[in-house]
């Protein structure tokens, strides 16, 4: 509780916390704060350009952020909590700055006790993006992005994370979330990126919920 309660503070300040989720250790702001975003693609040396996704702590914030289909919402029950970013409609109600190109998000439910208590205690979402510089590798370990330290205003530390998450080539989960778009016609979707949980995510949608997968 002390950790969140720094955080919190942090973050309500404009702050960037480097933070563990399910797959990766990740950088986190506020993403209804405009300056803390472009902080964070500062200290990424992300693409402007490049969407950023959001975390929020539970499925009902998946709706109050979000326009997902709600003929679909029980199929976020299949996949969130979990390391799943789902790319679907922005909510009127998010920062109209965060990925101001696209009318899309990615928002995620990560599996980890800490980011959901974090978020539902802030009651608004993170901008949340591996914690590495672009293009570098992914981290499982705060070591792993020790060169970002004096950038970060608190870094949470649990140790290695991802390791619950096991693809077909043994690796642990550096491939990030699987990243998957449901499309609007509703009955078909795209994988945008495979990621640690790409078998499960294609069979939940194409065997439980009859989805079709588009290339």
């Amino acid at each position: 509780e002390d950790v969140i309660e720094s955080c919190v503070r942090i973050l309500h300040r404009g702050g960037i916390v480097a933070l563990p989720t399910d797959t990766l250790y990740g950088v986190a702001c506020l993403a209804q704060s405009t300056e803390a975003v472009e902080k964070l693609y500062e200290i990424k040396a992300r693409n402007p350009l490049k969407p950023v996704a959001i975390c929020v702590g539970d499925l009902y914030k998946v709706c109050q952020w979000t326009r997902f289909p709600q003929g679909l919402i029980h199929l976020l029950e299949d996949l969130l909590p979990g390391p799943v970013t789902i790319v679907t409609e922005r909510s009127p109600s998010l920062n109209n700055t965060l990925n101001p190109k696209t009318s899309l998000v990615g928002i995620r439910v990560p599996d980890h006790k800490f980011i959901k208590d974090l978020t539902n205690r802030l009651r608004e979402p993170l901008a949340l993006t591996s914690a590495n510089v672009s293009g570098e590798e992914s981290s499982l370990r705060i070591e792993d992005f020790r060169s970002l330290w004096p950038k970060l205003d608190a870094v949470v530390d649990d140790g290695e994370v991802g390791t619950r998450y096991v693809n077909k080539t043994l690796q642990y989960a550096k491939e990030g979330s699987t990243v998957v778009q449901i499309l609007n016609d509703g009955v078909s979707f795209k994988i945008l990126r495979p990621g640690c949980a790409y078998e499960n995510t294609v069979s939940v949608l194409k065997c439980k919920y009859g989805l079709k997968l588009t290339m």
